[in-house]
């Protein structure tokens, strides 16, 4: 359409140029009044006119005719009227009767609107850019080993699961795959919103677009076509994109009395400047500018633009929208639910204390505790391994390991025999675990385990679920946007205020069953807030559903969430925050459009109808169509502008 509009620009801008050079009234204007004069000249002026309306004008007729059939006659319901009462009444002029012409007015009438809906469309593509940007992040190509391990360039296209490709230094990832061999950092920023290259390992899986780093690496290939990550995000990008905005139907609704009003209008113009005894090609001048410059294109294209401009910003920064209703609700919450456990914490034990006892040091107690703990799954095992590897302790060789089922576990290491048991296993040998450093990490909520060396106690280890870092930033960001924070959680009540009182959060729902997180969105519902609920997406789906607005935070490369209204694609608090911020730019831009447009024609109506006349502002058809598309480029060009809001989710 670009490119038709483009065409059809140029050849009747062509046209044009004889049929100003042959209108007496442009010929006076310029002083060479009589230059071209010759028997048929009204003939000549009417057949390069009617080229002119039929080709160039033939956009904005079958328009009107899709329009008026459809009963929701519009900016081509208008366009079209217009220029068919200019044409026509100057035909009938040529022809006989009395009057004057309008062929150069509609002429440069219909270059103006080719030209100005040309510009538009650019700018509507240059918005509405989302899913063309990401599709062309997958290769072409790629580069698929045989069993020899020998190497053939296929088709991205034609990889299978299963199959083996490499991928190189500064290529896109063509499918999402796990690292077989090899080591290198990804760019996943247009996909995820994470600016920063993340480090990918040998079993660590890599998305498709993604942009490999500095080193060469061996993929197995997961999921291909609409199984990927991309095809996922790009599938949500267009129903984003083609799915309804409140806001869109009050501008459809304003849009349609816009084109009654400017209907009217125009006939009341022509009606009132005959009664004030013009002459008629004067008062249809007047009806035909109010026409034109009343077109509600500025108001139709307001909502839709801000709508594509934000789909595209928002898939960029990994928050990827599926109810784009909902997010636009995302304006008005008071209040923010999170989930604790792999939202606000990541769900993975941390050390928070070690409390040395005897004569044996911290060092040794981690290097015997971590020497046992490797054996074992256990998430505490886990947590206290790691602590080991971040403090760079090496652990002891354990032989013999042993579970002591809902008690501890226990192994042989250095020959000694090494036990990390619970409290009450501890009780129930009759060794009494108090000690003052403890009291702290226990009123904390911390889970507490012993650590014994041949039935001695020699010394204690405090775990905690460790805090996000980024936790702390998005509940100081929501005190600052006026927006409460709570915890509702399954956790113990000492845990949950424990983090609470950590991060700032205002309150605590705490030991809330799965089952009772949705009732307990609809109390705080009730007290007549806008409720945003944050979740994994899995134990909280029916509170995310039950909320105004329902997030899932952390969602990796898994986007089919269907209970979420918003997916986070990362595991960062902070990008609710940013979600929220995207959505009140969003409505911001929608209310600026709606604005513009409508204020602009509230205020155009009347000097185009002539009330300027008698201080000699007179706006032609031209001007009027000059005018129209100048506020229909503003609204696209503020649309665009939304994209500047990419600095509140930049990290």
């Amino acid at each position: 359409m670009i490119d038709d509009f483009r065409r059809r620009f140029w050849i009747s801008l062509a046209l044009t140029i004889p049929i100003l050079a042959l209108s007496p009234m442009v010929m006076d204007f310029i002083g060479l009044e009589g230059a071209i004069e010759f028997a048929g000249q009204d003939y000549v002026l009417l057949a390069l006119s009617t080229a002119i309306f039929f080709y160039g004008g033939w956009p904005f007729l079958t328009g009107l005719w899709f329009e008026v059939r459809a009963g929701r006659p519009g900016m081509m319901t208008l366009i079209g009227l217009a220029i068919t009462v200019a044409y026509v009444y100057s035909a009938a002029v040529v022809l006989g009767v009395p009057g004057g012409v309008f062929f150069w007015e509609l002429a440069t009438l219909i270059d103006i609107m080719l030209l100005g809906h040309w510009v538009e469309m650019r700018s509507v593509a240059g918005a509405s850019s989302a899913i063309e940007a990401l599709v062309k992040l997958l290769p072409a190509t790629a580069h698929r080993l045989r069993p020899d391990g020998s190497e053939e360039d296929v088709p991205a296209s034609a990889l299978a699961k299963g199959d083996r490709i490499r991928v190189r230094p500064g290529e896109r990832v063509p499918a999402d795959g796990v690292i077989e061999s090899g080591a290198s950092s990804f760019d996943e920023s247009m996909l995820t919103g994470e600016s920063v290259p993340v480090a990918r390992a040998e079993g660590a899986a890599v998305i498709a677009g993604a942009i490999n780093g500095d080193g060469a690496v061996t993929l197995s290939i997961t999921r291909t076509g609409s199984e990927t990550y991309l095809a996922q995000v790009v599938e949500l990008v267009r129903q984003a994109e083609a799915s309804r905005s409140r806001t869109q139907d009050l501008a459809n609704r304003a849009a349609l009395w816009l084109t009654y009003i400017a209907i009217g209008a125009g006939f009341l113009t022509l009606a009132v400047w005959l009664i004030l005894g013009d002459p008629f090609d004067y008062a249809l001048e007047r009806m035909v500018t109010v026409m034109i410059i009343t077109c509600p294109h500025a108001l139709g294209l307001a909502i839709p633009l801000v709508v594509a401009v934000s789909t595209a910003l928002t898939a960029q920064s990994g928050v990827l929208v599926r109810d784009r209703t909902a997010f636009e609700r995302g304006r008005e919450i008071h209040t923010i639910v999170f989930d604790k456990t792999g939202t606000l914490t990541e769900g993975r034990f941390g050390v928070t204390a070690i409390v040395p006892r005897a004569d044996v040091s911290e060092a040794e107690i981690l290097a015997y505790a971590a020497a046992l703990e490797a054996q074992s799954e256990h998430p505490i095992a886990r947590g206290i391994v790691a602590h080991a590897k971040e403090r760079g302790v090496a652990a002891f060789q354990a032989t013999g390991f042993r579970n002591l089922a809902g008690r501890g576990a226990t192994a042989s290491v250095l020959g000694r025999k090494v036990e990390i048991v619970s409290p009450g296993e501890l009780r129930s040998r009759a060794i009494e675990p108090d000690d003052p450093r403890l009291e702290a990490p226990a009123a904390a909520g911390n889970t507490i385990v012993h650590l014994l060396l041949d039935g001695r106690l020699v010394g204690s280890i405090a775990l905690a679920d460790v805090i996000r870092p980024e936790a702390r930033a998005a509940i100081a960001e929501l005190k600052a946007m006026g927006i409460a924070s709570m915890i509702l959680t399954g956790d113990s009540a000492t845990v949950a205020r424990a983090v609470a009182s950590e991060l700032g959060v205002d309150r605590v729902f705490a030991e809330v069953l799965p089952a009772d997180k949705a009732a307990k969105v609809r109390e705080i519902k009730a007290g007549g807030r806008k409720v945003a609920m944050v979740g994994d997406g899995v134990n909280d789906a029916p509170a995310l559903v039950e909320a105004d607005l329902g997030i899932a935070i952390g969602a990796g490369t898994d986007v089919a969430i269907d209970a979420a209204d918003v997916i986070l694609v990362r595991s960062d608090p902070r990008d609710v925050v940013a979600a929220l911020k995207l959505s009140r730019a969003t409505y911001a831009k929608m209310v600026q459009n709606l604005f513009w447009a409508t204020g602009y024609n509230a205020a155009a109506i009347p000097l185009a109808a002539g009330v300027g006349a008698p201080i000699g502002i007179v706006l032609s058809p031209a001007v009027g169509a000059v005018l129209m598309s100048v506020s229909t480029v503003v609204v696209a060009i503020n649309a665009v502008l939304l994209r500047r809001a990419r600095r509140l989710v930049a990290r």
